[in-house]
């Protein structure tokens, strides 16, 4: 099997593994509906770059996540698995997660990141989040 089959293949383990760690979790509740760049994530969570990075190519490799590159920017969205049944897991759970505290917490802190990034010393420059259209997933400008 090629390298590029073999990244097409859809695995409900991998899925269901991507979706066992909290980290991942918050990853993908603060990307909700948006396209966020990486420095984001580093800042609200306040974990080392590497680590986010690790837990978006993991997201990635399941089919859960989809990057884009924009210059020095990273920019990561939810994509829907091609799996009905995990497509409809994947909106189930981020469904639960807007209804966490924790992760309420999270995308408050995101919110007011966004509206100030001069408050945060690792933001400044960084490109704001874009809402994506759930049904083309294209980005918003």
């Amino acid at each position: 099997m090629t390298m590029t089959a073999k990244a097409k293949a859809f695995s409900i383990e991998r899925f269901f593994q991507a979706l066992g760690d909290s980290t991942r979790l918050r990853l993908l509740n603060l990307m909700g509906d948006q396209e966020i760049c990486v420095c984001y994530f580093v800042e609200i969570l306040d974990q080392p770059q590497p680590k986010i990075s690790r837990h978006l190519a993991y997201l990635r490799s399941a089919g859960i996540v989809a990057a884009r590159r924009e210059g020095k920017w990273m920019h990561y969205r939810i994509v829907m698995p091609p799996n009905i049944g995990a497509a409809q897991v994947l909106q189930q759970t981020l469904a639960w997660l807007r209804e966490e505290r924790a992760m309420q917490a999270d995308r408050t802190r995101l919110s007011k990141a966004c509206c100030s990034p001069e408050k945060f010393v690792a933001l400044q420059g960084a490109p704001l989040p874009t809402s994506i259209d759930p049904v083309t997933a294209s980005v918003s400008r």
